[in-house]
């Protein structure tokens, strides 16, 4: 060991080259839409182009064109990976409104999402609600928590228990949840009664 510090790589310049691979490299290792994989690689193009002075809309060109054949030959499909994500996020609780904003986020069309989102109903199940009851399951709210400690005094019992729920009704909203359904989740009886609800 010398000692010595070690150099810092910069910038790689972006070459046609340089930058097909680093699409592939990044679509290897993501899933991704094809305006995420554009932002990506123009920031690259960016770097390049403050770092050695390489023409930006030559890059720029150039990633359209990458991310257009990679479109035709379906490496990147906008539908597929909105529905994968959709689905992901709705089985770890992800609302609705949580999982567009996400996909709106990474560039995904509108239309693209509403029909991504559309999936996720059971047969006449609702989908809301599953991902409600997921959520609860995973963050153990409602009747997924842990048995309450009793208090001696049934006043302070009752003060906990509502400020207890309030906090759990919060959680949900915040997840992108309407009141109803937070309230079916948090008040339910059993974990069993849920289940019954949504039908597994």
């Amino acid at each position: 060991m010398t000692g010595k510090p070690r150099k810092t790589r910069g910038p790689r310049k972006a070459t046609p080259k340089y930058l097909e691979n680093a699409a592939l490299h990044y679509l290897g290792r993501f899933a991704t839409s094809a305006e995420n994989l554009k932002r990506v690689l123009m920031r690259k193009v960016e770097n390049s182009a403050r770092a050695h002075g390489t023409d930006r809309e030559e890059g720029r060109a150039c990633v359209e064109n990458l991310v257009r054949r990679f479109a035709a030959s379906g490496l990147i499909d906008d539908r597929a990976y909105a529905a994968a994500r959709a689905t992901t996020l709705h089985r770890r609780g992800a609302s609705a409104r949580a999982i567009g904003m996400k996909l709106r986020e990474k560039g995904v069309e509108a239309a693209i999402i509403a029909g991504a989102v559309a999936t996720l109903a059971p047969e006449g199940g609702d989908a809301e609600l599953k991902a409600a009851v997921n959520l609860a399951r995973r963050r153990r709210l409602g009747p997924f928590r842990a048995p309450d400690r009793k208090s001696g005094n049934r006043k302070v019992q009752a003060k906990e228990k509502a400020k207890e729920r309030e906090k759990q009704m919060a959680a949900l909203a915040r997840a992108g949840f309407s009141f109803d359904i937070a309230r079916k989740v948090i008040d339910a009886e059993s974990a069993d009664d849920l289940d019954d609800l949504i039908g597994t």
